[in-house]
Formats: structure tokens, sequence, C-alpha cells
């Protein structure tokens, strides 16, 4: 078996796991959660997102967020912007990275952002135009890869479609997401090997979640077949808020544990994840979803 000898890890529990939290986590306690994360030496986190407080409440205030916390140097520091006006803030708040999103279901688009593929897509023409312009890069994320809370089974072209569209806008990583976590390695292997005639698999990472267990399984299929990069939550937190009963992103601590058994290097301590962990689960009032952190913690 012939697997990458590095993995980047890409902490999304800040963004993607906090923003699916009934209730609305103050600044200082997601500021302090990312200053634990970039201690525990991950490559790249996700602050926050600049969406309208009105759809996302849990992503307010992500410019005092970013604003807050501690960068490490060689850490990257992505937001997610819907738009340009999201854009406008993100550049006002100081982002130096960020993240659009786009879906490989008509009906997920809809339901997500109110808007076809093709819509969303021109949306994030100006933002990748301005964002080049300003020397910021720009990560792109493809949901419902591996199937659809409303359509069932995704096509893999329709995926590796969209992936595309968003690589020649500039995008210099497309991460690619199991939102629902329906996924199992085979169907995560032609989805990723249609996907890399289109876009050079040095540019994919995978975001898979957890829903049926499947999580660890379909990270190591897409490692076969040479992605490098994989993105994780802290605890386990996260979700969908569009995809009823969908469980949280794969488990940064799992994944690491997965990673370190494998002897793959990533830069990242499982002690100081392990802190970061037990922290925001404190903050929350809950046990963490990671086995590892169970086991361990």
């Amino acid at each position: 078996m012939r697997l990458p000898s590095q993995i980047r890890m890409v902490e999304v529990g800040p963004r993607d796991g906090l923003q699916n939290e009934s209730a609305c986590i103050p600044p200082a306690i997601r500021t302090e959660l990312i200053n634990r994360l970039s201690d525990a030496g991950l490559g790249a986190i996700e602050v926050g997102s600049f969406v309208s407080p009105k759809w996302v409440p849990q992503m307010a205030d992500s410019d005092q967020v970013l604003a807050g916390i501690t960068r490490r140097p060689g850490t990257r520091y992505p937001v997610l912007v819907p738009n340009m006006k999201g854009f406008e803030a993100a550049l006002a708040a100081k982002a130096c990275e960020i993240a659009i999103f786009a879906a490989a279901s008509e009906s997920f688009s809809q339901k997500n952002i109110n808007c076809s593929i093709k819509e969303s897509l021109e949306r994030f023409q100006p933002v990748c135009a301005a964002a080049r312009d300003r020397n910021i890069p720009v990560r792109g994320y493809v949901s419902c890869v591996l199937g659809c809370p409303y359509e069932g089974n995704i096509a893999p072209q329709r995926v590796a479609d969209v992936a595309k569209a968003l690589f020649d806008m500039g995008c210099y990583e497309i991460s690619l997401g199991d939102t629902i976590g329906v996924g199992t390695p085979a169907k995560a292997q032609d989805m990723l090997a249609h996907t890399a005639r289109l876009v050079p698999i040095e540019r994919l990472a995978a975001h898979f979640h957890d829903t049926y267990g499947q999580a660890l399984a379909n990270l190591l299929a897409a490692m076969e077949l040479g992605v490098g990069v994989v993105d994780s939550s802290i605890a386990g937190l996260g979700g969908c808020p569009y995809a009823q009963g969908a469980s949280g992103n794969v488990a940064s601590e799992d994944v690491l544990y997965m990673l370190n058994g494998l002897g793959i290097s990533t830069g990242v301590d499982m002690e100081r994840l392990l802190v970061a962990s037990r922290f925001i689960c404190d903050a929350l009032g809950r046990e963490p979803a990671s086995k590892v952190a169970r086991a361990l913690g």
C-alpha cells in the first residue's frame, strides 16, 4: 500500500464544527480554541466565516476572532466568504486567506445558498478575481461529493466538473466534502479518480463526515490515490445545518492517531491536540465525539 509520507491536516472545527452548534460560542472561547490548535502544530485552521449572522449566527463576530488570535508562523488562518460582501468584510478584518464553497448537488445548492450551482460559481468569479489582485490565496470547497440528502447519489463527473470550475477560477486547492457521510472507500476512490482527471490530485483535499463510521476508511482510500491533505474537526465537532441527521466531521484526534500509526508525518502534537479538545468540550458541556479523546482523555 503506497501512501504519502506527509499529510497536511486542515482543522475546520472553529468554523465547520462550531457553526452547527445550537448555542453561539463567545468570540473569546473561539479565539482561545484556535490558539490552542495553533499550539498543537496544525498548519491550517479555519477561523470562521463572513456570512450573514441572520443565516449562521454562530459565526457572528468572526472579525473579533480573527483580530484576537495569535498567528503562529507557518500556520494559515482561512475564513469562509459567500460573496463579494463577505470578501470585503474579511479584507477589512485583515484575513490572509479565504475559502469559497459550491455544491455538486443542485438541490443542496438551492437549500444551502438559494441559487443554482451555475449561479454560485458566477458569484465567486469576482471574489476570486479580487483575491488574486491582492495576492490572497483562495481555497475551494465542494459539498455533497458522495451523496446528497435530497438527491441521493451524485454522479462523480458532476463533482469533477464543479471542482474544475473552482480550480480554473484560481483556487489553489479543492476540498471534496462528503457532507452527509454516506460514502464508502470504493465510492470515494471512484469520485476521486474522476476528479483527478480534471484537477491534479496534489490539489485535492478530503473532507469526510463520519455519519456511518466510514470517514477514516475513506481517508485511507483517498490517501492511497495520492491525496495529501485531510480536513478534520477537533473533538468531532460539526455536521451540517442543511443536512438533517448528519454527524460531525471526522475527529482530528482520530485522524492523527491513524496517521501516527502509519508513520506519516503531520507536524501535529497529540498531547496538545487533546488539550484543545478538552477545552472546547468543557466549554460546550459535553464529551468529545472523538474515540481517541475518550480513550486518552
